[in-house]
This record gives structure tokens, C-alpha cells and sequence, in this order.
């Protein structure tokens, strides 16, 4: 997958603050997916005493309901966690995991915010800039803006505002069960980033390809745990 690098990486936090202001006027939030079939999962794991972390992308192929990809890679952990600036902490080794994907890839799912961010700039719309394929958050919790809990059954949704603005949705993705927060990352609308994930949905809460590349990741940080007890 064509991926490409628009800054560095090495920066201070008032640096990455500056660069997210300065990026947000590149991000396009609107369109959809015109041909929605292969949809690619990202997530990230870190090991629990090491400075390290898993990065991880699959592909999962919505018409065949099955995954057909994934790639794992290791990376170091360069950036502090700061809220609302997880992209300089993950996206290196996201985008190292993603250009090793070698089939086509429709749109990229990430578990995080898109354009639901205080700065419009979530960890999907940061790496979005960075591909020329739609992105889209999926994040299990909120970060900014406003919003009521939608209805209990599986599609229903209900906005979410920023200074009055619709940035995003709390989407219900299985019958009374609690929903995730939706917002577009880049090259997408609200509307296109909802069709992402309901498109996605296979019984559960969270989509596929982002359960595909949780499991990926997870049993990577484990094989290193038990390896690490090992006489």
C-alpha cells in the first residue's frame, strides 16, 4: 500500500501541537467510498515493560466476509502520551504496518478519532494525510463535542457537535449493547465513515477489521510475554 511521509517525527509537543494546526487545513471531510469492499484495520499494542510497540494491519474483504491480509510490525515508542496527540505516538509504525500491505485496500478503519478532536485532528484524520485512501475513527469512547446517546438498536445514531459543527456520530452497533463513536478522518464525510462501519459489522460491537487487528496485535503482545518468562 502506497504510503508517504509529510513531516517529521521527531518533534516536542508544542511542535506536534503547531503541526496539527498547520495539517488541518490539507484534511477533506467530505465524499464517500465509491467501491466498498476492501477495508483495512489498524491497531497498536504496547508492550508492558519495554519501550516497544505492535502496530498492526489487516484487510478484510467485505463481500467474503474474511480477512486476507495482515502485517505486523515492532517499532520504539519515540513520542510521550499526550491526549489528542496519539498520531506522533502510533502512526510511525501504523504506516510502516500498512506499507507492507500488498492487495488493494477501499478505505482505513482506525481505532481512534478522526475529525471528533479538539483540533480536528484525531489520529485517523492525521494518518489519512498520509495515504490516498479515505480513512475513518471508530473509537469506543469520546474525546470532544456534544451528543446524545442514540437509540438501542443496531444503526440507530445520534451526532456529535463541535461548536455547532457535525464532526462525527455515536453509532449503535448492536442491539443494546453500547455504541462507538464514528468520525471521518480524511478524503470522507460523516455520512461515508457511517456507511464504513455499518458495512463492517459482523455481530458485534466493533467492527471486523478493527477486531481483526486488536486479536493481531494482542497475541503478538502475548507471544513477547511469554517469551520474556521463559528459562
Amino acid at each position: 500500500m502506497l504510503v508517504r511521509s509529510i513531516h517529521p517525527w521527531d518533534v516536542g509537543i508544542r511542535e506536534a501541537i503547531q503541526l496539527q494546526e498547520s495539517l488541518r487545513s490539507q484534511v477533506v471531510l467530505r465524499g464517500a467510498v465509491r467501491s466498498l469492499r476492501w477495508v483495512a484495520g489498524c491497531d497498536v499494542a504496547y508492550h508492558p515493560s519495554r519501550p516497544e510497540l505492535l502496530g498492526g494491519a489487516v484487510v478484510w474483504d467485505i463481500r467474503e466476509g474474511a480477512l486476507v491480509e495482515a502485517q505486523l510490525v515492532r517499532g520504539e515508542v519515540r513520542f510521550p502520551y499526550v491526549p489528542g496527540l496519539l498520531g506522533f505516538r502510533e502512526i510511525p509504525v501504523i504506516l510502516e504496518a500498512l506499507s507492507r500491505i500488498r492487495g488493494r485496500v477501499d478505505v482505513v478503519l482506525v481505532d481512534g478519532q478522526g475529525a471528533a478532536h479538539p483540533r480536528g485532528m484525531g489520529i485517523a484524520t492525521h494518518l489519512g494525510l498520509h495515504l490516498d485512501v479515505p480513512t475513518v475513527g471508530c473509537a469506543k469512547s469520546s474525546l470532544v463535542g456534544e451528543w446524545e446517546l442514540p437509540g438501542p438498536m443496531r444503526g440507530d445514531r445520534a451526532w456529535i457537535l463541535l461548536d455547532g459543527t457535525r464532526v462525527g456520530a455515536v453509532l449503535r452497533t448492536r442491539d443494546r449493547v453500547r455504541p462507538v463513536f464514528v468520525s471521518p478522518g480524511n478524503r470522507i464525510g460523516v455520512a461515508g465513515a457511517l456507511r464504513v462501519v455499518l458495512s463492517c459489522l459482523g455481530g458485534r460491537r466493533i467492527p471486523e477489521p478493527l477486531r481483526e487487528a486488536h486479536s493481531l496485535v494482542e497475541r503478538a503482545k502475548r507471544s513477547d510475554l511469554r517469551g520474556s518468562h521463559s528459562v
